[in-house]
């Protein structure tokens, strides 16, 4: 099923997700948490162009995960916390739906095989 008419929340963790299917993106957001890393810095350490890596940096911006802040002529890029928690928040939010659409099965099953 498809949905066109997706709320603003829903688009916002739509865009965290999106930002997090990707290793090198969860990498970056993983080494930002440690101190703001210049990009030129973060991008030594991965075998793509450093434009790549500012491309990845800017889909995590968008997400909300990081922020840039300019230090002379280097932007330094840091985890921001409260994403991941709001990331964290939906993740729970679809465990709870799911842990109690098991528990119904689990009841219906009980029933029919007369436990």
């Amino acid at each position: 099923m498809v949905v066109d008419n997706v709320p603003n929340e829903d688009e916002h963790v739509n865009r965290l997700f999106h930002a997090l299917s990707d290793a090198t993106r969860r990498d970056i957001l993983h080494r930002s948490a440690e101190g703001g890393l210049s990009v030129s810095r973060l991008a030594e350490d991965y075998p793509m162009s450093f434009a790549a890596v500012q491309k990845h940096v800017a889909v995590l911006e968008r997400a909300g995960l990081v922020s840039k802040e300019r230090r002379g002529r280097e932007q330094l890029v840091r985890t921001e916390p409260d994403a991941v928690r709001r990331a964290r928040a939906a993740l729970d939010r679809i465990e709870d739906l799911w842990r109690g659409r098991v528990d119904r099965m689990s009841l219906i099953l009980d029933e029919e095989l007369g436990a």
